[in-house]
């Protein structure tokens, strides 16, 4: 069982953690993701030996809220639509940490291979009740809303992006 202050210096971390990650991308520093939890270095890697570590922990939580999101949408009475809303959520989700999650995954280690079995699991599930079940493959359309994200990322001016873009793969139109 972990002491209150460890406790807290842990959750300070990951809060600072996600606000540099978000600030910088992956790029970002673990000397800044300390300074700004207001802990030392030796702190920090105590907790997270390693800047994927430290990742894992951010993106473990997120990947949770997004594939809970994805089985309340098996409930909804529109498939297509459940579909489109959950994907995105993804695309979102992709942008929350300015690209640091294409590059985690690049080298992914099993927490995070298991995070992204996570959300094809979720995906699938919600492709599977519609028409193009059987014809349109979840990795394509995770693929296709991640690019989105990462468009959408690089034109913080046009806030509609996002949905025009997905629009754009849902319906062709």
């Amino acid at each position: 069982m972990m002491r209150a202050d460890a406790r807290r210096n842990r959750e300070r971390i990951v809060a600072a953690a996600r606000e540099v990650f978000a600030e910088q991308g992956p790029g970002a520093s673990l000397n800044q993701v300390a300074q700004r939890a207001g802990v030392g270095a030796g702190t920090l890697y105590r907790h997270f030996p390693t800047s994927q570590d430290l990742f894992v922990e951010i993106i473990q939580d997120q990947v949770a809220a997004l594939c809970a999101h994805g089985r309340e949408l098996t409930g909804h009475p529109s498939p297509g639509e459940a579909l489109h809303l959950w994907l995105r959520a993804v695309a979102v989700h992709a942008t929350a940490m300015r690209g640091l999650v294409a590059v985690e995954m690049a080298g992914a280690g099993p927490a995070l291979a298991a995070c992204h079995a996570q959300i094809e699991a979720t995906g699938a599930a919600l492709l599977a009740r519609t028409r193009h079940a059987g014809t349109t493959r979840i990795a394509d359309l995770l693929t296709l809303a991640n690019a989105i994200g990462w468009a959408a990322e690089r034109s913080p001016g046009d806030p509609g992006l996002v949905d025009r873009l997905l629009a754009l793969v849902v319906t062709g139109e």
